[in-house]
């Protein structure tokens, strides 16, 4: 099967789910028009508009399967939607959380949420009634996500985010450590909660002694290398659920904390080893874990863990084939 991914790469995922299909016999590429300091590039053809509307032509002659992500697809105003549908193409949506979080509703179960980065709601609901007027499976990372767009959709399929393991061997906090190393890496620190997370560090600071760095645009390579050095890593505590930044510090075995509603909770796999932390808590969770560094340790060995069983992109590929299997064209 020929598998495109397109148009907008979000942590990495194209380009990871495309290496795992690949591996698995199937030809996956994903095109790329969104570029950031992160430099994303394997199984990627980073281009741009101009270059993509080029490419048109032999991209709808090649694929046979069209896996869309973040509310993009070939052509601005879906115009390649009801040609693809024509050629009886097997098309999916992607949605990943800003693309389709309408503000009011993303409050309602959650104070802390910054929905600064989505589009007006009126935007929203008009890009997925023209979506779903050709393709009618969407995929989301978590049920976070799911309750903004299963409405719209005739189903929607929960996938985990991917990662490949191999790019990350697991450095577990040592309990010997006497200064710990606190990381936060805010692509976007409104969406991240990064007021709250340095002030309870300024806070933190004149009790104990540990370091602190945030880490901001640097490629993503670089940033895996000094993930590795920490001892505890706070992701994003506004959300309500996890992103990538969790599920790698979980693959490289450190303590992650990161918010996950209360409501939400019974929806993850019951070892989900995250921290749960908002910024009502997040001294206490903090403190607890420099407190702590044999729970440092366990809680690293415990994330690695559920990252190989939930978040390996292997088993993550072959959820997409079994998905991809049922889609009509």
């Amino acid at each position: 099967m020929r598998i495109f991914h397109g148009t907008t790469e979000i942590a990495g995922q194209m380009g990871i789910l495309s290496s795992a299909l690949t591996k698995k016999g199937h030809c996956s590429v994903g095109y790329n028009t969104f570029h950031s300091y992160l430099g994303y590039k394997d199984y990627l053809v980073n281009t741009d508009g101009k270059g993509l509307e080029e490419s048109i032509p032999h991209i709808l002659d090649y694929y046979d399967l069209f896996h869309f992500h973040y509310g993009t697809t070939l052509s601005p105003g879906f115009a390649d939607l009801p040609e693809i549908k024509s050629r009886h193409k097997k098309m999916i949506m992607h949605h990943w959380g800003n693309d389709v979080r309408f503000h009011e509703q993303a409050r309602i179960r959650n104070p802390y949420v910054y929905t600064g980065d989505s589009p007006p709601n009126e935007e929203i609901h008009a890009k997925l009634m023209k979506l779903t007027a050709y393709i009618k499976e969407a995929i989301v990372q978590d049920y976070e996500v799911y309750d903004y767009v299963k409405d719209y959709y005739e189903k929607v399929h929960v996938v985990p985010i991917a990662i490949d393991l191999s790019h990350f061997q697991p450095h577990y906090p040592s309990v010997k450590k006497e200064r710990p190393l606190i990381l936060h890496a805010p692509t976007n620190p409104d969406f991240k909660g990064t007021f709250y997370i340095e002030a309870t560090i300024e806070r933190l600071k004149a009790e104990y002694d540990f370091d602190y760095r945030r880490i901001e645009k640097m490629n993503h390579e670089e940033v895996i290398k000094l993930y590795k050095h920490a001892d505890i890593i706070i992701d994003q505590v506004l959300c309500g659920s996890y992103g990538l930044l969790s599920v790698e510090s979980m693959a490289l075995g450190k303590p992650v904390l990161t918010y996950i509603r209360s409501d939400l909770i019974a929806s993850f796999p019951a070892e989900l080893a995250i921290v749960n932390t908002n910024p009502d808590n997040l001294y206490e969770q903090a403190k607890r874990l420099l407190d702590h560094p044999e729970l440092r340790r366990e809680l690293g060995i415990k994330g690695r863990a559920y990252a190989e069983k939930y978040h390996s992109h292997d088993i993550i590929a072959d959820q997409l084939l079994a998905i991809y299997a049922d889609l009509k064209g």
